[in-house]
């Protein structure tokens, strides 16, 4: 009798089962971002932008950010900068992130949105976290968002946001069930798991910025715990 046989009447009682793992698991499978493609199959930006912006109206009364987590976060950043004077929030929908940032570290902090919306709330410029205004070049602190999962390049809008950062700056990107390949659709084109993010983070960085740490938040959303993903921007570039 072979050893699959024997193990799967030993362990089947108690509800289990053996299964062949096919030798082909590719990283795909933890990580997806959806196309926007036109007719012609070109990237399509305008139905990008306009999916972007419905679904930010359809949910401009939802609140994700929890300040519980900013307050969490805002500790760290002040424990790593003698002082804090600028940061950027991305995504910010209703713009909770740059108010909280600014309260508890005393300083300049805006948020950017997509969405014509953007003008509605303080501190907020509506604009599209793929690009990056002359002016944010090397001067922020700290980078924010809970919001990488609305890229449709999640490598360019990650760049674009370290380049804002001042050497020894830190980018935080909160990561949920929801920001997963599984909840990946049309609205949140961008999804990988969290132990995938590492590895993403330190391919497209290539030796300028890399992962530093993992910060367990206290607050949860929907019973899901979330976690900040901490990104360096290295002081001295490999």
């Amino acid at each position: 009798m072979g050893f699959r046989r024997v193990a799967t009447r030993i362990i089947s009682p108690f509800g289990y089962r053996i299964i062949k793992i096919n030798s082909d698991l590719k990283l795909e499978k933890e990580y997806y971002l959806h196309s926007y493609k036109d007719k012609l199959g070109n990237f399509d930006y305008e139905y990008y932008k306009k999916i972007q912006t419905d679904a930010n109206k359809e949910k401009i009364e939802n609140i994700w950010v929890q300040k519980g987590n900013i307050s969490t976060i805002s500790d760290y950043i002040r424990s790593r900068f003698s002082t804090v004077e600028f940061g950027i929030c991305h995504g910010t929908r209703r713009g909770l992130e740059q108010k909280w940032f600014s309260e508890f570290l005393d300083c300049s902090v805006i948020g950017t949105e997509i969405s014509d919306t953007a003008e509605e709330f303080d501190n907020t410029v509506q604009w599209d976290f793929h690009e990056v205004k002359a002016e944010w070049i090397n001067k922020a602190d700290f980078v924010y968002s809970n919001s990488l999962d609305h890229s449709y390049d999640p490598e360019k809008a990650l760049n674009s946001w370290i380049s804002c950062l001042k050497p020894g700056g830190l980018c935080i990107l909160e990561h949920a069930y929801y920001h997963t390949a599984a909840e990946a659709s049309e609205i949140d084109p961008f999804g990988a798991s969290l132990h995938i993010m590492p590895f993403l983070i330190s391919l497209w960085g290539n030796g300028r910025y890399g992962v530093r740490r993992l910060l367990s938040l206290p607050e949860s959303s929907s019973g899901h715990q979330i976690r900040a993903i901490v990104v360096e921007r290295f002081i001295s570039p490999d």
